[in-house]
C-alpha cells in the first residue's frame, strides 16, 4: 500500500484521494468538521478515514480489508 502524502482538498471543496491523487465523489464546506469520515475513491477502489478541521484533511486511518466488488 502506498503512502498517503499529500492528501488535499481543493478550493472548491473536492476531497483528493491521498494513493492515487484523483478526486472523490466528496465535497466539504469550509466550517465543516468530521472525525473519522470514511471516503471511497471510485478510480483506485481504496478506501480510508479522515478528519476534517477548518478545511485541513489529516488521514485517521486506513482499513485494513478492501472493498468487496461483484
Amino acid at each position: 500500500m502506498q503512502k498517503a502524502e499529500g492528501f488535499c482538498v481543493d478550493e472548491s471543496g473536492w476531497i483528493y484521494c491521498p494513493f492515487c491523487k484523483c478526486r472523490t465523489r466528496t465535497k466539504i464546506r469550509a466550517d465543516t468538521s468530521l472525525k473519522n469520515f470514511p471516503v471511497f475513491c471510485p478510480k483506485c477502489r481504496q478506501e480510508c478515514l479522515i478528519d476534517v478541521e477548518d478545511m485541513k484533511i489529516r488521514l485517521s486511518a486506513v482499513p485494513d480489508a478492501k472493498t468487496q466488488s461483484r
